[in-house]
C-alpha cells in the first residue's frame, strides 16, 4: 500500500525552500495509486508567486492532488492532524507541537536536508536522529551519488524536455507570452542572437556578464525575473554587440523549466534552480546561497568536482561566485560565450544529465527507505 506524506515547509528565501517542497509534493501525488499528500506551508503569498493556483487567503485547499495547509506556530490546527505515514520536515523546519504530540513510532520522520555534493553527506545520509519521545527520525540528504537520496526528477521529464527543444516554435511561443519583442524573436529564430537566462542573487557580477556578451560576434537577449537585479536598464552599452535585458513576471515551475530548456546559457542560484538547470542539459553556471564564512565556495568546489565541466568553465564559475574582480569575471566568461564554446558546454551538461537520470530519483529513494524502515505498530 502506498504511504501517505506530510511535508512541512517554512519559506525562508522566498522561493528555494517552497520550490523544492512543491516539486516533491507534486511528484509524490502524481504516482499511480498515490495516497494522501499534504503540504504544510507558512507563507502562501510567496508560494503563490510560483504556483498561481494557490489562494493565499484559504487555509486548506487542494491543488494538483496535493492538500495545502497554511500553518504558523501558535495557530490552532487548521486541518485534521492525524499524522501521515511519512512526515518530512524540510530543511530542519520542525512540525507544530500539536502535530508531534499525535505522532507515534509508526511514523517515519524524515529531516530532509539541503542538497550538497560534499563527501561527508554519504556517511550521514540515513542516520537516525534520536528523539527523547521515542519517535523515529532520520537524516535524509539529497545528492549526486547512489549513496545519497538522489535528485527530484519526474519520470517523463527528459522526454518532455527533448520534445520541447526539438520544436523551435515552442521556444518562440513561450518567449512571446513573456512579452519578448518580435524583433528579438526573429533574431533568435534566425540564430543571430544568444539567449541567456539569469536567476541569481543580488551579489552576482551581472555587469561582467553583460560586458562579456557585448564582446561576442552576435547580439544577446538576457532574460530575468523582475526583482532579481535592482538596475533598471533594458539594454547594456558594452562592446560592439547589442545586449538587451528583458524582465518578466515570476512564472510557475513548468514554465520555469521551459525557460531553462530554451536558453543557450542558464545562470541559476540556490537548490531547486540548480537541479532544474542540470536536467535542462544546457550550458549553466551556479551561484550557491551566500554564506559569510565562505562555506558556499567550498560547497561550489565540491559540486564542481562531481561535474564533467572543463577547467575554463570551472574557473569561470569560481570567478562568478568570488565576485572580487569584475574584469577577471569578464575575461573568464568571454571565450566561453562564443557559439562553439556554448555548444560544447551544453554537450557536457546534456551528457551529465543523462548519466544522472540513470539513477533513482529522490522519491524512489524515499520509498525504498520507507520500505526498509516501515513499522506497522
Amino acid at each position: 500500500m502506498s504511504p501517505s506524506f506530510d511535508i512541512f515547509c517554512k519559506v525562508v528565501d522566498n522561493y528555494g525552500d517552497i520550490g523544492v517542497c512543491w516539486r516533491l509534493a507534486r511528484r509524490l501525488a502524481a504516482r499511480p495509486g498515490s495516497a494522501a499528500i499534504r503540504l504544510w506551508v507558512d507563507d502562501l503569498a510567496s508560494f503563490a508567486r510560483i504556483a498561481p493556483e494557490i489562494r493565499p487567503d484559504v487555509a486548506v485547499q487542494t491543488v494538483a492532488d496535493v492538500t495545502i495547509v497554511r500553518w504558523n506556530e501558535g495557530e490552532a490546527p487548521t486541518a485534521a492532524v492525524q499524522p501521515a505515514d511519512i512526515v518530512i520536515e524540510a530543511f530542519a523546519c520542525s512540525p507544530p507541537e500539536h502535530y508531534i504530540q499525535n505522532m507515534s513510532a509508526r511514523q517515519l520522520w524524515i529531516n530532509l536536508e539541503y542538497l550538497s555534493a560534499e563527501d561527508w553527506v554519504e556517511s550521514c545520509h540515513g542516520l537516525p536522529s534520536l528523539q527523547p519521545n521515542g519517535l523515529r527520525k532520520f537524516f535524509f540528504f539529497p545528492g549526486f551519488t547512489p549513496a545519497t537520496g538522489g535528485l527530484i526528477r519526474e519520470p517523463d521529464l527528459l522526454t518532455r524536455r527533448d520534445a520541447f527543444q526539438a520544436d523551435p516554435q515552442a521556444r518562440l511561443t513561450l518567449l512571446a507570452e513573456l512579452g519578448v519583442q518580435p524583433e528579438w524573436l526573429e533574431r533568435l529564430a534566425a540564430g543571430g542572437a544568444a539567449l541567456v537566462y539569469v536567476f541569481c542573487y543580488p551579489q552576482a557580477p551581472l555587469p561582467a556578464l553583460l560586458e562579456a556578451l557585448g564582446r561576442q560576434d552576435r547580439d544577446a537577449l538576457v532574460l530575468m525575473p523582475k526583482g532579481v537585479w535592482s538596475h533598471s536598464a533594458s539594454s547594456a552599452d558594452c562592446g560592439a554587440r547589442q545586449v538587451a535585458i528583458h524582465r518578466h513576471d515570476f512564472v510557475d515551475q513548468s514554465h520555469f523549466d521551459q525557460l531553462l530548456w530554451s536558453s543557450d546559457l542558464n545562470i541559476v542560484r540556490g537548490e531547486d534552480s540548480l537541479v532544474r538547470a542540470i536536467w535542462a542539459g544546457r550550458a549553466m553556471m551556479w551561484q550557491p546561497y551566500i554564506q559569510e564564512d565562505g562555506a558556499h565556495l567550498e560547497k561550489l568546489d565540491a559540486w564542481l568536482a562531481r561535474t564533467p565541466y572543463s577547467t575554463p568553465i570551472q574557473q569561470a564559475m569560481r570567478a562568478w561566485n568570488d565576485n572580487s574582480d569584475l574584469q577577471a569575471v569578464t575575461q573568464a566568461l568571454q571565450p566561453l560565450l562564443a557559439p562553439a564554446s556554448l555548444k560544447e558546454w551544453s554537450m557536457q551538461s546534456l551528457d551529465w544529465s543523462s548519466k544522472l537520470a540513470r539513477s533513482d530519483d529522490l522519491v524512489d529513494h524515499l520509498l525504498h527507505f520507507y520500505a526498509n524502515n516501515h513499522q506497522t505498530r
